[in-house]
């Protein structure tokens, strides 16, 4: 019987090894998929996203200064300067135009853009080691249309399938973001709709996207819908279909995209290096190293710099008692005492003090102590006023009805004669 019983025990051990050893290959290989998914996502924003900052050209100022102020740095600003002159008169300059400066997510200069006049832009970019330059003809019409998809790895190529552009999936993280964390919540099989303006030149081509004017998520059994209104100020913003705010006080996470959570909030983790168990007050995303990183909240800064094992670290202090830190960063984009606002990217992820590799060990503090971010409730925004509620109402079903047939938008993307469900409706500014 004993030897029965320890044949039986011995087979079980051994099922366990196997069963774990199974278990470990899987979460290794899903690993892997997870992080190449998040460096080609990383590569692909980096390649083609463009974010404009636009400023009027300041009254008694030269081009090249007013390049200056907006941060193009010296050794650019010649070359933009010869390129742009071979195409355009300076001494035609007007104080007041808008120009802007067009930045990647790393900060690198992408492109120079001037108003000539209602129907004309100036466009310098770069081109290899010199700068070309160019008049285009402004987009004359905008559009509201819609768009829609279903995530099979990304948001982020969901979107690009569904024939968009990267920016229209920027625009959904920043939308969703304080409920969504796109780096962990999306699943395959999640859906989009979006209805958003899109410009377009005299030919019908498509120049640029506008407004996204209401947007739709739905991850498992969560469905999320927001819609763009203004407050009672004047000022836009989103709201959900009951006409409570999107904002909060904090994003649901300081990256954008893709990137696995490697290590969750523990009083008692293993740490890789020191080889002891202490607590990781904070989480570990596996993002690849120069992704941007956002502060998920306006605050001040308070202290921005090198701190032993933190390695390169921005700490940011925040209204109502919260703190949060972003450590282990390549590249700091803030300095001490500086104002920043939610979503500004402040650093790039590295791996220097203590780390085994590229990732972004984020922590947030409360009241002085530190809390498990996967668990938080964030604080709402104000919601609509009563008295606008019927105005919001109008416009919430005004644009919801532009949104596409998911069915029809996916047969769409399968057989271009496919038809949408949605008509291109021109948007009254």
């Amino acid at each position: 019987m004993g030897r029965i019983l320890s044949f039986l025990f011995l087979l079980a051990a051994g099922g366990f090894l196997v069963w774990s050893f199974q278990q470990k290959q899987m979460f290794e290989a899903q690993f892997a998929r997870e992080a190449q998914l998040a460096r080609d996502v990383a590569d692909h924003i980096h390649a083609t996203v463009v974010m404009f900052t636009e400023r009027k050209v300041p009254s008694g100022l030269l081009f090249g200064d007013a390049l200056t102020r907006m941060g193009v740095e010296q050794a650019s600003i010649a070359g933009i300067i010869s390129a742009a002159g071979a195409v355009f008169d300076f001494r035609h300059v007007r104080a007041g135009n808008q120009m802007a400066v067009g930045r990647s997510v790393l900060g690198e200069l992408r492109a120079v853009r001037y108003r000539i006049d209602a129907e004309r832009e100036l466009w310098v970019a770069p081109s290899g080691d010199q700068f070309h330059a160019e008049i285009k003809s402004i987009p004359v019409t905008t559009e509201a249309v819609g768009a829609a998809g279903r995530v099979e790895d990304s948001l982020f190529n969901a979107v690009t399938d569904a024939g968009e552009k990267p920016e229209l999936a920027m625009s959904l993280a920043e939308i969703f973001g304080w409920d969504l964390d796109f780096n962990t919540d999306t699943r395959p099989g999640d859906t989009f709709r979006v209805v958003v303006e899109k410009k377009r030149y005299a030919s019908g081509q498509t120049a640029a996207y506008g407004r996204v004017l209401a947007a739709e998520y739905n991850t498992g059994s969560r469905h999320f819908r927001a819609v763009l209104f203004h407050d009672a100020a004047g000022h836009t913003a989103y709201y959900g279909t009951d006409g409570k705010a999107m904002k909060k006080a904090f994003l649901r996470s300081p990256l954008q995209f893709a990137a696995p959570i490697t290590s969750h909030f523990s009083l008692n983790r293993f740490h890789p290096i020191l080889k002891v168990h202490r607590a990781h007050l904070g989480i570990d995303y596996g993002a690849p190293e120069g992704s941007p990183v956002q502060s998920i909240g306006s605050g001040r800064v308070l202290f921005a710099g090198r701190k032993g094992g933190d390695g390169n670290m921005v700490h940011v202090r925040h209204s109502n008692g919260y703190e949060t830190m972003y450590l282990h960063l390549s590249r700091i984009l803030v300095r001490g005492g500086q104002e920043v606002g939610q979503g500004q990217r402040i650093g790039l992820v590295g791996h220097t003090g203590l780390a085994t590799g590229p990732h972004l060990d984020f922590r947030i503090k409360q009241q002085g102590t530190f809390r498990n971010f996967e668990a938080l409730k964030l604080p709402p925004a104000e919601p609509v006023a009563k008295h606008q509620m019927g105005e919001f109402s109008a416009s919430r079903d005004k644009w919801i009805a532009l949104m596409p047939d998911l069915n029809a938008q996916l047969a769409k993307a399968l057989s271009p004669a496919a038809v949408t469900g949605a008509v291109p409706q021109p948007v009254t500014p």
